[in-house]
């Protein structure tokens, strides 16, 4: 908000020219990298719905049958990648099976429609190389930097910026609530100058995605900030601690007395929960490490689909089958968990917007891509300012600065 013609020099708040400070020099420090951060997360939101429509061939329509079990996708990933094991497979209403063969991370992907086994595509990648929405999410989580390097200055640019939404807020609060100020705080005056009309794309669209930007940015902040993340579930939680991961662990004394192929015994396992949630709308089904004797397969159920708040995790033995306890956090059913606790599996679904479904989404890109808009008017008013003091003014009758010749 600008500032008012009639007020006297040092009429305003204290308060407010600290937040004007704050306001210019900590967006002038985080404007490039909140730029970047926004204009990822943008396409990051849509991530489904772009490979849906680039990759029609792996929308597969809703059949009123079985899909094929977890054995038989093993089998037609052993015959397309002989030798080569299976890291993890994805279950997908309306979507092919998906499976990542040879690494966990990377490797090579196959997609097998789940009613009658036919490949759909194949995707093998040389080691390093990233597909283009991961590619996208490196850009948005670390700036393509060395991971140790780009997060902490992603994080901390993200915690500058929930702060410089806020220290907008009191900029753009009219000091005084009229016709003219309000007209003013909420539309844009496109008829105006080129000038007028940036400054309202910065104060007007930044006043309507405020609130959004400072969800997505709370709830970005905590996946790289451990002390925000604990800070925010201790104060959601009314005093409680996150509760410490715990890694369910498969018992190795009793590797080889189960005389089941590893087929069997994730087939086993998938049905299992499958018949704990027989609407689920998807599974991911994590192999166990044939390295590892204390691995354990692991089998996540997602109740809504396109959405993660609800899921719920599972852990059985390899070599028994037993359910084990892995995590509390995601073992424990949704409604079952508190507010602090519902609140802590809402975050990413919040920091998308999915938690909303497509309207959510709309939202949350728009706002993303406003937030990338937001620096670079600010920019432009700073420079602006800056232009207008060098300008010597010119007083009526004084004498011409141009020397005699």
């Amino acid at each position: 908000m600008q500032q008012n013609k009639k007020a006297k020099p040092g009429s305003r708040s204290l308060f407010y020219r600290i937040s004007a400070w704050l306001h210019l020099w900590l967006g002038l420090v985080s404007g490039i990298v909140v730029i970047i951060v926004c204009l990822t997360g943008c396409i990051w939101v849509f991530n489904e719905e772009i490979t849906s429509f680039l990759e029609p061939e792996t929308n597969i329509a809703h059949q009123d049958k079985p899909v094929l079990k977890p054995s038989a996708l093993l089998a037609i990933a052993a015959r397309e990648y002989p030798g080569q094991s299976v890291g993890y497979m994805f279950y997908k209403d309306g979507k092919a099976a998906e499976l990542n063969v040879g690494a966990r991370r990377g490797g090579s992907t196959i997609r097998v429609n789940p009613y009658n086994g036919e490949v759909v595509s194949k995707i093998t990648r040389k080691p390093g190389e990233a597909s283009f929405f991961r590619w996208v999410l490196n850009g948005h989580r670390f700036l393509w930097m060395p991971y140790k390097i780009g997060r902490p200055i992603v994080n901390y640019s993200t915690l500058i910026c929930v702060i410089t939404l806020l220290t907008g807020l009191v900029l753009w609060w009219p000091k005084k609530w009229n016709r003219s100020t309000r007209q003013q705080s909420f539309t844009i005056k496109w008829g105006a100058s080129v000038k007028r009309v940036n400054y309202d794309l910065h104060n007007v669209l930044g006043f309507y995605a405020l609130l959004l930007l400072f969800a997505i940015g709370c709830t970005g902040m905590v996946y790289g900030l451990e002390w925000w993340s604990k800070g925010t579930y201790w104060l959601t939680t009314g005093g409680r601690s996150i509760p410490s991961y715990k890694e369910a662990v498969s018992d190795s004394l009793q590797a080889g007395k189960l005389q089941l192929t590893i087929g069997q015994r994730v087939d086993a396992a998938w049905e299992a929960t499958a018949a704990k949630h027989p609407t689920a709308k998807g599974f991911y089904i994590g192999m166990p490490d044939s390295n590892k004797a204390g691995s354990s397969i692991m089998v996540i159920a997602y109740p809504s689909k396109g959405k993660f708040y609800d899921l719920q995790r599972y852990a059985y033995d390899q070599h028994t089958l037993a359910e084990i306890k892995g995590d509390p956090e995601t073992a424990t059913p949704y409604a079952a968990a508190d507010f602090g606790g519902k609140l802590r599996r809402m975050n990413y679904d919040i920091h998308v917007g999915s938690i909303l479904g497509l309207p959510g989404k709309v939202l949350a890109f728009f706002a993303s891509l406003i937030g990338a808009t937001l620096p670079v008017t600010g920019f432009i008013i700073w420079w602006g300012k800056g232009k207008k003091k060098k300008k010597t003014p010119v007083k009526t009758g004084a004498k011409s600065a141009v020397p005699a010749v």
